[in-house]
């Protein structure tokens, strides 16, 4: 083992630091003989503010919030990479892999965010016609107007807090849509009164869970991957204490049925795998064509690669 510090490269957000600070705190409890730093890199993602991601193809990059992370990876000026799992491209760049999933996967769902004077506690079939929604989630867009197609989606873009600031704010909008591990992450909690509460929470935010029958997340949501040179022994060798592997097993079926219909996390595809003991099950949405289409299929844990990739050929049908 080297003497100099391993170098944990992460994005600058507040999101992205609380998810590296959980890989550090894993790395020090693990292996307390080893030095660890972070290193902080800003992304394109963090660059193009007014970018659309509704229309990636158009405007934006591929990797658009990983490819920064894995340049100093391959040139040596880090040595694991942090990511939001549903960031992480399918196809990674020549020298490089997915070495762990870190910890345990969070909620994967999705949070439902309104403001009053709506009523706290209500459902999504509860709200009233017409309310404008933003998301810039192309998944998130088609699942909500296939459960409610009275509603108008439009685009946002920023951090978490900056989204639930702009909602409060602007009369126009009426709602947004964000995942329940980065709220929970950032230390903001739904009440049981149907209220959205924290630190840097406008007053008058109401939240509602949406759940997978409701909302399949994207593939990999809510998991920490941690993202590494292929041939640093060292790092592998971190990756296979640090590794879930329930949910890499998980995720490599969401990725796996993500990578055969070609696919990225700017995509309108849901996609979410569970394990009961021995048994994958895998279910997902597409919404790339002109109907909605859904599949599921079960499998091996051993299997997880094809479960995906016949999920994926269901979808294609």
């Amino acid at each position: 083992m080297r003497d100099k510090p391993i170098r944990i490269a992460t994005r600058g957000s507040a999101l992205a630091l609380a998810q590296a600070q959980v890989v550090l705190a894993q790395c020090r409890e693990k292996f307390s003989r080893l030095a660890f730093e972070l290193k902080i890199i800003k992304t394109s993602g963090d660059k193009l503010q007014t970018a659309s991601l509704a229309r990636p193809d158009a405007s934006l990059p591929k990797g658009l919030f990983t490819k920064e992370l894995e340049a100093a990876l391959l040139k040596g000026r880090a040595d694991l990479a942090v990511h939001s799992l549903k960031d992480l491209p399918t196809e990674l760049p020549e020298g490089l892999k997915l070495g762990a999933v870190a910890g345990q996967r969070a909620d994967v769902r999705d949070v439902f965010i309104y403001k009053e004077p709506l009523a706290p506690g209500l459902k999504l079939g509860q709200l009233p016609k017409g309310l404008t929604v933003a998301t810039s989630s192309t998944r998130r867009q088609a699942q909500l107007l296939a459960l409610r197609p009275d509603f108008k989606v439009v685009e946002i873009r920023g951090n978490v807090a900056t989204r639930l600031h702009k909602l409060a704010q602007q009369a126009g909008l009426d709602a947004t849509i964000l995942a329940a591990a980065g709220l929970g992450r950032l230390q903001f909690r739904l009440t049981e009164a149907g209220r959205l509460t924290g630190n840097e929470v406008p007053e008058g935010l109401l939240a509602m869970l949406l759940e997978t029958d409701q909302m399949l997340p994207c593939a990999g949501q809510a998991a920490i991957g941690l993202e590494i040179r292929a041939e640093d022994e060292q790092a592998t060798s971190l990756c296979r204490e640090l590794n879930d592997e329930s949910t890499f097993q998980c995720v490599a079926a969401e990725r796996a049925l993500l990578r055969a219909l070609g696919g990225g996390c700017q995509m309108p595809i849901g996609a979410h795998a569970t394990l009961a003991g021995t048994e994958l099950h895998l279910r997902a949405v597409s919404f790339l064509h002109d109907k909605v289409r859904r599949a599921e299929a079960r499998g091996t844990v051993n299997d997880a690669t094809s479960l995906g990739e016949r999920v994926a050929a269901q979808l294609k049908i």
